[in-house]
């Protein structure tokens, strides 16, 4: 399934797009159509996409019943009542989770990216992952809306990359357990300012330019996320992605995920 959040007339709606990329469809509208076809009580996780999530297998097999259910009725002529199934051009995606609970990044985590900013990768870029953290209530927004350039920006810089969409809640997990914890996969692109500093200075303390490429990795709208979830059923090998990033319609980067580090 591609799950989206979409906004239409003023209201976000968790949906599934269907219909070879044409129509969305409302998940919550739908399971309760379902529900009053069944003499049943409708399903109450499909509110918000942190709630389906967090529901588990049994929102994944709600939602794909859904999903065969209208695919049935559509048939092969794409067409949206404005109820239950809407034409995608017709809405507004968001981020397909636009208020996760966390969100952390990994630097560095491709070899092309490292020589594209001047670096060179070492063996000791092999040997640990560097792990950093995004606020999400701030930064994520959709793949159409604009990225926020504060006035002391000086070096914008994008990076595509495979954002994994945790489904379970998970601690201490084993490596080798890592995957079962994964309900699908999306794109982000690591928006960061390279040379950000937040006030000139005459010298510089250890670890100052640390913080001065945190501060320019958190800044507002720097993770655009989406334009869907895509479920790990639909995923073959996830180490075998292509991921591009355009900027203004014009393709700056691209990657296949098999050259991730980590």
């Amino acid at each position: 399934m591609k799950l989206v959040t979409y906004a239409l007339k003023g209201s976000e709606s968790v949906g599934a797009v269907i219909a070879r990329d044409k129509i969305v469809l409302d998940l919550k509208a739908a399971d309760r159509a379902l529900a009053r076809s069944e003499k049943r009580q409708a399903n109450t996780f499909f509110g918000d996409m942190l709630s389906f999530l967090s529901a588990g297998s049994k929102a994944m097999a709600a939602a794909r019943k859904a999903v065969k259910a209208a695919e049935e009725k559509l048939g092969d002529e794409p067409k949206a009542d404005g109820k239950t199934t809407h034409f995608l051009t017709r809405v507004k995606l968001k981020a397909p989770s636009p208020r996760p609970r966390k969100l952390f990044c990994l630097a560095g985590n491709y070899q092309d990216h490292i020589e594209e900013g001047g670096g060179r990768m070492t063996a000791q870029d092999k040997e640990t992952p560097r792990v950093f953290m995004k606020p999400p209530s701030t930064t994520v927004t959709g793949t159409e809306d604009k990225i926020l350039i504060p006035p002391i920006a000086r070096a914008i810089d994008w990076e595509g990359e495979l954002a994994v969409v945790i489904g379970r809640t998970a601690k201490g997990v084993k490596a080798a357990d890592a995957l079962r914890y994964v309900a699908g996969y999306t794109v982000m692109n690591d928006v960061s300012e390279r040379q950000l500093l937040i006030k000139q200075r005459t010298s510089s303390r250890p670890r100052d330019e640390w913080f001065d490429w945190l501060n320019g990795k958190w800044l507002d709208t720097s993770a655009p996320q989406g334009p869907w979830i895509v479920t790990t059923d639909e995923i073959r090998n996830p180490q075998d992605l292509n991921i591009s990033t355009y900027i203004n319609g014009v393709r700056k980067q691209h990657n296949n995920t098999a050259q991730m580090l980590y």
